[in-house]
């Protein structure tokens, strides 16, 4: 089994390589990550976007470990709609959780797992995009985890809230496996680089990128200090 070190938990690699006495269980924990990440507001610190980049290009050794078809495309679409499902069964939880603990969440004390700011930038985030939020936050870190649970607070429409979340998840997962693959393939056939021997850089752009515009409406809305 591989050695755990704290820092593994915001490696995307370390969960695409996952083996258990030698057997490879990427497949199975990229699909519970997506999950946790959607589904339980504890997961807001995994890595999401960053995680589905890496699997793109990782894919044949990730959809091994359940079975491979010889059509490099059709693994890709496969892999890409498990993660969709994952995402999907993640949001319907944190949906459910949402209307069943709203008003827990609401006086429920600041820990290390749960942030009350989060909810509440959330919340906002929500109601200004409406069912749009579902989409959005998929793209953001942070919102993505707790955008189900605010609609689920706000009784959002279930079929209304179940088109979005479907939406949603597909457009992320395919989005950002498929960049990943077929980048990586392009760049490595056109001008011989291997996004492989760079994914330190990657991870980091990636998490620039998806977290640069949770900074900035986080810093929009912290309170001035008054001289």
């Amino acid at each position: 089994m591989n050695s755990f070190d704290w820092k593994n938990l915001i490696d995307p690699l370390f969960y695409i390589h996952f083996d258990v006495n030698g057997v490879k269980m990427g497949i199975y924990i990229v699909l519970f990550i997506v999950f946790a990440e959607t589904g339980l507001f504890a997961g807001f610190f995994l890595p999401g976007d960053s995680l589905l980049f890496l699997a793109g290009i990782y894919s044949r050794e990730l959809i091994e470990n359940i079975f491979f078809i010889e059509s490099d495309f059709v693994n890709v679409v496969l892999l890409s709609t498990l993660v969709a499902l994952s995402g999907i069964l993640g949001n319907i939880v944190g949906y459910w959780f949402g209307s069943k603990s709203g008003y827990y969440l609401y006086n429920k004390e600041d820990s290390f797992w749960f942030k009350k700011k989060y909810l509440v930038q959330s919340k906002d985030f929500f109601e200004k995009h409406g069912g749009r939020a579902i989409i959005f936050a998929r793209f953001l870190p942070i919102f993505r985890t707790f955008a189900p649970i605010v609609a689920g607070i706000v009784t959002m429409d279930k079929k209304k809230f179940m088109f979005y979340n479907i939406v949603s998840s597909f457009l992320w997962s395919f989005t950002l496996i498929f960049a990943g693959h077929y980048l990586y393939g392009f760049l490595l056939d056109n001008y011989n680089i291997n996004l492989k021997e760079h994914i330190e850089l990657i991870v980091l752009a990636l998490v620039a990128i998806t977290l640069l515009p949770v900074i900035f409406k986080f810093a929009k809305k912290s309170p001035k200090i008054e001289q």
